[in-house]
């Protein structure tokens, strides 16, 4: 191996030990097969909700955490959210990821989710959760600051994210490595929520699930203007 060789392994060594991947052209966060579009499923009841349940393997999730520690956001047990707002702004495995989704969402088989994957930048907010045994989230609508298209890409333990129109609810099987993508009513009529009012425990089909700590990852893009109300 030459000098320069040599030289080149080791800044791609210390880029994979900061970043989780080598470089911005790395697929280190792509899904875990070539043939995405048989990996998207329609949850029916629920329109314009979308999911790949296997979106990263368990060896990508523990880069993407790892890089997610190397940012030292979670320093203290009262900090449990982190926020990045601008395209220059995310971290390059954060970009990276979106590349993935954006790459997932052109060969889905909804023209919603192909379509979304023509506008640039793909994402450009980011917020990073991390949520201890117990936790969870309000029912809740995304801001109308955010466009149409929303990715919640879900680490660690599994939870049920419940989808509620009036008094009809949908309940969703997050587990680790999974992907939601939210688009039309799933992003603007549906609320989602992870619900603990049973004493902080959730169940899926009559199971109760072992909830450790979840880390979740959403991305959105900020509209170009602001919404009309």
């Amino acid at each position: 191996m030459s000098k320069d060789e040599d030289d080149e392994y080791e800044q791609q060594a210390i880029l994979e030990q900061v970043f989780g991947h080598s470089s911005s052209s790395d697929s280190s966060f792509d899904s875990d097969s070539d043939n995405c579009y048989s990996k998207w499923e329609r949850i029916e009841k629920v329109k314009g909700l979308w999911i790949v349940r296997n979106f990263l393997s368990s060896h990508k999730q523990s880069r993407l955490l790892s890089s997610i520690a190397s940012e030292n956001w979670f320093t203290q047990p009262s900090i449990n959210q982190s926020m990045r707002f601008g395209y220059q702004n995310l971290p390059r495995w954060a970009i990276n990821l979106s590349d993935s989704i954006c790459q997932s969402c052109s060969s889905s088989p909804s023209p919603f989710l192909q379509n979304l994957s023509m506008r640039y930048p793909f994402f450009d907010q980011m917020i990073t959760n991390v949520y201890q045994p117990g936790e969870g989230i309000c029912p809740h609508v995304d801001l109308l600051k955010f466009e149409d298209g929303i990715a919640i890409v879900s680490l660690e333990s599994s939870c049920v994210m419940d989808f509620t129109l009036g008094d009809e609810t949908v309940p969703v099987l997050l587990e680790p490595g999974s992907l939601v993508m939210m688009y039309g009513e799933a992003r603007y009529v549906w609320k989602h929520e992870i619900n603990r009012k049973d004493a902080g425990f959730q169940s899926w089909k009559g199971q109760l699930l072992d909830q450790t700590t979840r880390t979740s990852i959403t991305l959105r893009k900020l509209c170009s203007s602001p919404p009309s109300i």
